[in-house]
This record gives structure tokens, sequence and C-alpha cells, in this order.
């Protein structure tokens, strides 16, 4: 038999239509900065070994890139949806693998949030949030400054430290968390956003579905953690100590930053910490707290109207 090479050479030779539409295609593909990048850095590929795999570079060639001609993962325009193709070389031949796009880990970790955590709530309003409507006045200019300084730097790299917002009931610091959630998303950081008393609830009703320890792993390993109303949730050792304390720890070893808000300064959040739901007063661990909280964030006082009663 006749090999298919040799075959289509001869049709093509016969087919002058074809033969300029293949010649036309192949000096595209050759000439695409990214196929000719890659050629350049692997000579060891024959001029027969690129021939034949020219349909390949071509599907390579027409593919999106890390979502560059998709809008959404629902929008993607690839062969194998939310995947990206990347060339690769194996004994001296050229092979296309497909990777997760940024679109696709995204969705999978928004996906993984809400499969993970049902019960915790936040108020659609903040989930809402925005930077453009905080409202400039004096009494938040410093946290309006260091949230800016902070979504500035995540541009470029990840700050080791979030930020500790405390002051009166309804000042707006949990707005101050959703609008700087929306903000991370815009540049692929996830982020966790817990209401803490429902955290509390949510880890003791895991004790009985074995899921802890999964959870208490996302909480650690997330981009961005955020804790919402700290020091109002009933206090016991066993949290404090073996999940808010653990979570904290590998934060603080892993550089990676929490926010917090709170109706306590971290001294007074020092006191409320060290007293226990069973009436125990415990200095030492609670200052053990306040310490890794330092670490992951920076202290800002919110003060002003309540906005609530607007």
């Amino acid at each position: 038999m006749e090999p298919i090479q040799s075959t289509l050479k001869k049709w093509m030779q016969s087919n002058e239509s074809f033969k300029d539409k293949y010649v036309k295609i192949r000096k595209e593909v050759l000439e695409d900065p990214e196929i000719s990048e890659f050629i350049s850095l692997n000579p060891q590929l024959t001029q027969q070994e690129i021939d034949k795999n020219l349909i390949k570079l071509y599907e390579y060639k027409t593919q999106s890139k890390q979502c560059d001609k998709c809008s959404s993962l629902n929008g993607c325009i690839n062969m194998i949806k939310g995947y990206s193709p990347v060339l690769k070389t194996d004994n001296n031949e050229i092979h296309i693998v497909y990777e997760k796009c940024h679109n696709r880990v995204v969705n999978e970790k928004q996906k993984k949030q809400q499969n993970l955590i049902q019960s915790l709530y936040m108020p659609k309003e903040i989930l809402k949030a925005s930077v453009d409507e905080f409202d400039n006045n004096s009494t938040r200019i410093n946290a309006i400054k260091q949230t800016i300084t902070f979504l500035n730097d995540a541009k470029l790299s990840l700050p080791a430290k979030g930020i500790y917002f405390h002051g009166p009931f309804g000042v707006g610091k949990t707005y101050f968390l959703g609008a700087i959630a929306n903000e991370l998303k815009k540049i692929n950081i996830s982020s966790m956003l817990i209401y803490m008393p429902e955290f509390v609830r949510e880890m003791k009703g895991s004790i009985k579905d074995d899921s802890i320890n999964e959870k208490i792993d996302y909480f650690k390993k997330t981009d961005v953690l955020m804790l919402d109303d700290i020091g109002a949730e009933t206090q016991s050792a066993w949290f404090r100590d073996e999940i808010l304390g653990s979570i904290l720890q590998y934060r603080m070893m892993e550089r990676l930053p929490v926010f917090f808000t709170s109706n306590y300064s971290l001294e007074q959040l020092e006191i409320q910490l060290s007293t226990s739901n069973r009436g125990g007063v415990e200095t030492v661990k609670a200052g053990r707290i306040i310490e890794r909280i330092k670490q992951v964030s920076n202290e800002v006082s919110m003060t002003g109207e309540n906005r609530r009663d607007v």
C-alpha cells in the first residue's frame, strides 16, 4: 500500500486550488509568533516532523490561549472547553496538551467554596459592594487608604498582611470586606468571606459529618481569608485554639493575608478571647491569637455614624 503522505502529495499536485490553500495556511501557521518561537526553541525538530504535524500546529494557532479570546468559561471557543493548549515535544515529536485555563481555575475555586460552605451567610448588599461607593470622609480616610494600597499591591504580588478593621456597630466595616473581595475577583484572586458566629456553628456541625479537617484546610489555604465580626461569637477554648489558632498559624507561616472586622480593638479583643464560655481566664492563649492576628493584618480604626440607621 502506498504511504498516505505520498498519496496526499500526489493529490495536492493534481489539485492546484487545494495546494494554494495549503501553502497559505502553512505560511500563516509557521509565521505565528508563538509557533515560531516554539520551533526556534526546539531545533531538533525536522522539517518533516513540522510538516507532518501542521494540523496540530494549526489547531494550536486557532485556539484561545489562557482565555485571551474568551469572555468567560461559558464563552470558551476552544475544542476542549475550559482548557488552554500547550505545545510540547517528546522524543522529537510535536504534541498538544490541554491545561486548565484561568477562567476554569477561578470557576472551580468558586464552586468548591459554594459546595464546601453551605450555611455561612453574608447579606446580598455586601456581596455587591464596590470601592467606587466608598464614602470618602475624614472618618474613613485611613481605612480607604489602607484598602487601596492593599489592592494595588495585590496586582503585583499578594501582600502578606490584610487589614483588621475595628469600630462601632454600623460604620461600614463589613461593606469594606465585600468591596475588597469584588476587586480581588477582577484580578483572579479568590477570597472567602465568613461571618464569625456562623463559622463557629459550621465548625461544630462539621464534627458530625467528618468534614472539619477538609474545611479547616481550605480556610488555611484560600488566597484571602476574611473573618467578619470576630469577637461576636460565643467563645470556646476549643474553637479559639484548635480552629482559629490553627488557621492563623498556617497563614502566618505561609504569609497569606487575613482581613477582620470587629467591634473590638485588638487590645479589647484579647480580653474577650481570654474568657472562655466556661468562665475561665486564659490570657496567654488569648495573647497568642492576638500576636498571630498582628502577623496577618494591620489594625485600622473606623468611626462615624451608624449607617444602618440612615
